[in-house]
């Protein structure tokens, strides 16, 4: 006997049978929706790519230890892709010098990482990835931040049950230079960036440890702490003055107020710990949290890249974008009890069943017109009875079933019955 294989799904993947599709795609259409509203393209990479762009700029864990490999028959080592920034930079520097500015991109499609599956986070994923390309202007900012809120109202949430949370790579960057004093080891500022993008993550003795590690001084890791302590960026002002006028500071204050002057204000809070631990991250950042007791997690984030372009053996051009996640999307939508089947705007469901034999081509003939009409309609293939008929329609949740048999036939009529009440509408064939 040969051997059985296991009808499970490889571990962090999952199977999408058409109740769980249907909620994606509600999912996806939504974000395709806003995305299309606001003038952004369509795209799509392959889903694999060179595996050294990852390890280019994505950070420790994506670039590294995350990164699902293999070498093809050419002998190159490709990876499957664990985010789409990197992708779509390669793209946009083949046609980044001959195209309009601004590109405003954006993809859905699936990913890999090798990580340990958890709840709101598979090995397998589906991305919402949106970009603008060849603006260095804060009305880019402005653009991806009140796209990426508008995604999230899109699904009608109920009130104070997510923030945008704003940083900047730039403040963070005056920070180091307040507490280093150009002392730090090689390679420090990343492991610095990197411990606190992990702020909220880790034991504040891990912290400090990988601080030290970095080159830092108690003194400095006091400064830090500090800075973030902080929930408002005037207390950033009160507890550290010399950042007043470092750039990141001017640049979330600006944004704050821009965002409340387009009503997203009560949205919108100033957080230290949002880092982003991707590196090619350069400016502004953000994350949108999903406020749920169950969930109290981050959606999605993302943010101003400017330098990524350099790996490709181009020059730099400005970037911003952001990245959110079905998996997150779902849960959030979970919670807040967001999901019902009239959300997803699907058509009612019709069930045609075959109730004589002899009606084989006239019953054909009535589906294909109801159909052509518009109907969402499901024929049955093998004759039953009435009974039959109506537990099937029944175990399938179908809203509606169409009564088509002999008596029917006869006078040329068809009957609607409406599973939930019961009630029936005679209508000709």
């Amino acid at each position: 006997m040969s051997k059985v294989l296991s009808k499970q799904e490889p571990k962090g993947t999952s199977d999408w049978l058409p109740d769980e599709f249907a909620t994606r795609k509600y999912i996806f259409d939504c974000w395709r929706r806003v995305c299309l509203r606001y003038g952004f393209e369509e795209y799509l990479t392959p889903i694999v790519e060179n595996a050294d762009i990852y390890r280019a700029k994505s950070g420790e864990d994506v670039g590294g230890k995350e990164l699902v490999t293999f070498t093809d028959l050419g002998g190159r080592e490709l990876s499957i892709r664990p985010e789409m920034t990197p992708s779509v930079v390669r793209m946009v520097s083949k046609i980044y010098g001959a195209s309009p500015k601004p590109l405003k991109y954006f993809s859905i499609a699936n990913f890999m990482r090798n990580e340990k599956p958890q709840r709101g986070r598979n090995r397998e994923f589906w991305q919402l990835n949106c970009d603008i390309f060849g603006s260095a202007n804060e009305a880019a900012d402005l653009e991806i931040l009140s796209l990426a809120l508008d995604l999230v109202l899109e699904f009608d949430p109920p009130t104070d049950s997510f923030a945008l949370c704003l940083n900047s790579r730039r403040l963070i960057d005056g920070v180091l230079e307040l507490v280093s004093a150009n002392k730090l080891k090689s390679n420090g500022k990343s492991l610095v960036v990197r411990t606190l993008d992990k702020w909220k993550k880790l034991p504040q003795t891990a912290i400090s440890e990988r601080l030290q590690e970095a080159g830092l001084k108690k003194e400095a890791i006091i400064i830090l702490e500090q800075f973030m302590s902080c929930r408002s960026l005037e207390e950033v002002a009160e507890k550290i003055p010399d950042l007043k006028n470092n750039l990141g500071f001017l640049e979330i204050d600006n944004a704050i107020k821009a965002l409340a002057d387009l009503g997203y204000g009560d949205f919108i809070e100033f957080d230290p710990s949002v880092i982003r631990g991707f590196d090619y991250y350069d400016g502004l950042v953000f994350e949108v949290f999903d406020k749920h007791p169950d969930n109290n997690r981050a959606m999605f984030g993302g943010g101003r890249y400017n330098g990524l372009a350099e790996i490709f053996g181009e020059k730099n051009f400005p970037a911003v974008g952001f990245a959110p996640g079905d998996e997150a999307a779902k849960l959030f939508l979970e919670s807040w009890k967001l999901l019902d089947r009239g959300r997803y705007g699907l058509q009612e469901k019709y069930y045609l069943p075959l109730l004589s034999s002899d009606l084989i081509l006239a019953t054909r003939k009535l589906a294909k017109r109801l159909r052509s009409s518009g109907f969402n309609i499901f024929s049955g293939l093998e004759e039953q009875k009435i009974a039959k008929a109506l537990e099937f329609a029944n175990k399938k949740g179908f809203e509606k079933m169409i009564i088509f048999g002999a008596d029917e036939g006869k006078i040329g009529k068809y009957k609607i019955k409406d599973m939930k009440t019961g009630a029936q509408l005679e209508k000709r064939v």
